[in-house]
């Protein structure tokens, strides 16, 4: 085995077959700017799917903010949100909506 693959294996085990309770620094940080950004947020949700080393994110958010706003708009509410972020990130995969309460 690769000493690459060892240490991967090594470094992402519990990352992939335990219960995650515990966010990267990475996830701290998109999960602090998402909730300065969106104060109105019903829930965020911000997971780092790259295998821990930060590359690409995912990124579920219900917000009222978006009431009013198509799909495209909402996703590039939050591009505008992480611009700094999204510099240094390989690719981020968006989920909004509109808390269900508060849809017509």
């Amino acid at each position: 085995m690769s000493r690459f693959l060892t240490r991967f294996l090594q470094n992402n085990y519990f990352r992939y077959f335990s219960d995650k309770t515990t966010l990267t620094k990475g996830e701290e940080e998109v999960l602090r700017i998402l909730k300065t950004k969106f104060p109105k947020a019903a829930a965020v949700k911000v997971s780092d799917i790259s295998g821990g080393c930060g590359a690409m994110y995912e990124v579920s958010l219900e917000s009222t903010d978006f009431i009013g706003k198509n799909r495209v708009q909402q996703h590039m509410m939050v591009n505008e949100a992480l611009k700094e972020e999204i510099k240094d990130m390989h690719g981020l995969r968006i989920f909004t909506s509109v808390p269900s309460e508060t849809q017509s």
